[in-house]
């Protein structure tokens, strides 16, 4: 007597046999860890940081305007954190031919977790401050125009005067004009930058002391660039006939061939852009933020050097956005004459030695 043997149900076979392949592959082909999470994470986690620092260098610029003393909080280390739980089950019954169709349960459960540890450092010491507070040097600002920095741009945030022709200022009671000469300077000095007739280099006398001069073409120049250049040197009070001036750190040239320029330092950036910052007219009113250049204001002697904007809703587009004292402040992101101002301090803040980091506080926060 032959007794008919019960045959496993096809379809529970091949639903084990494809849940089983792909639970064995999961661990190693999953996109989110591993070597393919890599190039996400990396740009992923830049962007953030950028955007962090965005806001942190917006904020502390807003403070300014209201006395509030800026901080800076720098990001330590990141480390990413994945976990990768995986499960499965599979039930069945099976029932002999000829009965009624036997039944199939398939289950499983794949769980992805990512809790990044990032360490913060207030920025302190006395080193630090040190930095923020000493004056750039002027090797460092005129570099910054030989590599492409628009001229006239840098001298206006950068510069308090050259050859004692004083920028704009600002303070407690708002914003001193610069001398008219200084703006027809900066224009000067970024048309020969654009002519290509200028450069900076580095320069050793029979001391082996190392000094900056900036130079001008003495041949092959258009007659039109040569005209501007004259005006520049009797501007600052130039010898007519050198090509080569020695740039100093002083507030005024000991002769006709010194280049005399006084710096602003990172905190001086940050004050004269706090000016331009435009706050609710009645924190000014009620003395809560130094006076400055309001939205509404005309001052035909004032060149604005960045134009931040502030309102009580969250604005739609912008480069940059923070929130302070229960009001929005933002640059526009097709405001390209601020966003380059902007990209210029922070260009700045990195290349300025703020000195190691001194007996400073760790903050590591687990992000779950």
């Amino acid at each position: 007597m032959n007794v008919p043997i019960a045959k496993p149900n096809a379809a529970i076979l091949l639903a084990c046999v494809s849940f089983g392949l792909a639970l064995a592959t999961t661990g190693c082909l999953h996109p989110k860890v591993g070597p393919q999470s890599l190039p996400r994470d990396r740009e992923l986690y830049s962007i953030s940081l950028a955007d962090s620092w965005k806001e942190q260098t917006l904020l502390n610029i807003v403070k300014l305007r209201y006395l509030d003393p800026p901080v800076y909080v720098d990001v330590g280390s990141i480390v990413a954190s994945y976990t990768l739980t995986q499960g499965a089950s599979v039930g069945g019954t099976i029932n002999p031919s000829g009965t009624s169709p036997g039944g199939t349960a398939l289950g499983g459960a794949v769980t992805f977790s990512n809790s990044p540890t990032i360490t913060y450092t207030p920025l302190t010491g006395n080193a630090y401050i040190k930095g923020l507070t000493t004056p750039l040097p002027p090797t460092t600002v005129f570099a910054t125009i030989q590599n492409g920095a628009p001229a006239d741009s840098i001298l206006l945030t950068s510069v308090q005067s050259i050859n004692d022709l004083r920028n704009e200022q600002a303070g407690l009671d708002g914003i001193r004009p610069a001398d008219p000469a200084f703006h027809r300077v900066r224009e000067l000095l970024r048309t020969i930058q654009l002519s290509g007739t200028v450069r900076l280099y580095v320069k050793e006398d029979a001391n082996k002391q190392q000094t900056t001069v900036l130079t001008f073409r003495s041949t092959g120049v258009p007659p039109d660039i040569e005209a501007e250049m004259v005006e520049l040197r009797r501007l600052l009070h130039l010898n007519l006939g050198a090509t080569e001036f020695k740039l100093v750190s002083a507030p005024l040239p000991s002769n006709d061939t010194e280049i005399a320029v006084m710096t602003r330092s990172i905190i001086g950036l940050l004050q004269n852009m706090a000016a331009e910052v435009e706050v609710p007219p009645e924190d000014v009113a009620q003395h809560r933020a130094v006076p400055g250049c309001e939205a509404g204001r005309t001052l035909s002697d004032i060149v604005p050097m960045i134009r931040i904007h502030s309102a009580r809703t969250a604005p739609a587009d912008s480069f940059v956005r923070v929130r302070y004292r229960d009001t929005w402040f933002w640059i526009a992101d097709g405001d390209l004459a601020s966003k380059r101002t902007f990209a210029q301090l922070m260009n700045l803040f990195t290349m300025t030695d703020t000195g190691a980091k001194e007996n400073q506080p760790v903050v590591t926060i687990p992000s779950r």
